[in-house]
C-alpha cells in the first residue's frame, strides 16, 4: 500500500473509535434523561426529600450542590491559578524542587476520592473540628481539584507563544504586567475548559462529600440569608447532602416507595446541570475573552 491507502486507513480507524465513543456517550446521556426526565416536575426540584414516604423531592440538595461547587471554586481556583502562573511564568524549569512540585501534583491527581474523603474527615472533620460541613466538603473537594485545575492553567499558559511575552516586554511592561494583560486573556479560553472541567467533577463528586459534607440535609429556611444561623441556606457550617450524594443513598437504602422514580429523575437533573453549567461557562467565556482582547 501506498502512503495514502495508508493514511485513508488511519484516518477511517480513527473516525471509527470517535465515532463509537460518541454514540455510548449519547446512549449514556440518552438512557438518563429518558428514565429521568418524566419524573421531572417543579414539586420535584423544589421541595424537601422524604425519607420514608412517597412524593419527595430534591431541592435541598440541588441548592447545595451548586453552593458547594461555588464555595469549592471560589478556595480552589485562586491557588490553581497562582500556582499555573508560577510554575509557567516563574519558576526555574531545571530546578529539583520544581520538578518535586510536579511529581506531588501528579500524585494528588491520581488519588481516589475515596482517599480525598477519608483524609478530609479525619483532618477537618475531627482534628480541626469543623464537623460535617459545606466547609469540610469545599476544602475536601478543594485537594481534589486542585491538581487538575492547575496543569489545566500550566497547559493554557504554556500555549501562548513567547512572542506575546517578548512584545510586552518591548513595549516596557513587568513581566507580572504581561502576564496579566497579555497573557491571561490569551489563555482565557483554555482556562474556562479546565475550570468547566474540573466544575463537572466536583459536582458529580460523592465519594469525597460522604465523609465531609455528611449523609443529611436539615431542613433549610430560605427567608434566613443571615450566614451565622443554623437553618440558612449560607450557613457553611452545616451539613449537606449533595445531589450526588442523595443518589448514592437512595440506590444503596433507599426505603421510600418511589426510590427508582427519585434517583431516576435526580439522575436527570445531575447530567442536565452540568451540561446547562458547560454551555453558559463556555458562552461566557467567549464574551469576556471579546472583552479583555477586543476581539470579534
Amino acid at each position: 500500500m501506498n502512503a495514502k491507502q495508508v493514511d485513508k486507513i488511519a484516518t477511517g480507524i480513527l473516525y471509527t473509535i470517535a465515532g463509537f465513543v460518541i454514540l455510548v456517550l449519547l446512549a449514556l446521556l440518552g438512557y438518563i434523561l429518558v428514565q429521568g426526565v418524566p419524573h421531572l416536575s417543579w414539586h420535584f426540584l423544589t421541595a424537601p426529600a422524604e425519607a420514608f414516604s412517597a412524593g419527595g423531592g430534591i431541592g435541598i440538595q440541588l441548592f447545595n450542590s451548586f453552593y458547594l461547587l461555588i464555595l469549592t471554586m471560589v478556595i480552589s481556583f485562586p491557588i490553581a491559578l497562582g500556582a499555573g502562573i508560577y510554575l509557567n511564568e516563574y519558576a526555574n524549569h531545571k530546578s529539583k524542587v520544581i520538578e518535586i512540585i510536579r511529581t506531588m501534583i501528579e500524585i494528588l491527581s491520581s488519588l481516589p476520592s475515596v482517599v480525598v474523603g477519608l483524609f478530609g474527615f479525619l483532618l477537618f472533620v475531627v482534628q480541626f473540628k469543623l464537623g460535617f460541613s459545606l466547609l469540610s466538603g469545599a476544602i475536601a473537594l478543594t485537594f481534589f481539584n486542585l491538581p487538575l485545575l492547575t496543569r489545566s492553567v500550566e497547559e493554557s499558559l504554556r500555549t501562548i507563544p513567547n512572542l506575546q511575552r517578548e512584545a510586552g516586554s518591548a513595549l516596557g511592561l513587568s513581566r507580572w504586567e504581561t502576564v496579566g494583560h497579555v497573557i491571561l486573556p490569551a489563555a482565557l479560553p483554555s482556562i474556562m475548559t479546565g475550570v468547566v472541567l474540573s466544575a463537572g467533577r466536583v459536582f458529580g463528586e460523592a465519594a469525597a462529600l460522604i465523609y465531609t459534607a455528611g449523609q443529611s440535609a436539615p431542613a433549610l429556611n430560605f427567608a434566613d440569608w443571615n450566614p451565622f444561623n443554623a437553618t440558612s441556606p449560607l450557613n457553611v457550617m452545616r451539613p449537606a447532602e449533595t445531589l450526588a450524594v442523595h443518589i448514592w443513598k437512595i440506590n444503596s437504602e433507599g426505603i421510600m416507595p418511589d426510590a427508582a422514580a427519585v434517583s431516576a429523575g435526580a439522575s436527570a437533573v445531575l447530567v442536565i446541570a452540568v451540561l446547562l453549567f458547560n454551555f453558559c461557562a463556555r458562552y461566557f467565556s467567549k464574551v469576556l475573552y471579546r472583552q479583555l482582547t477586543s476581539s470579534k
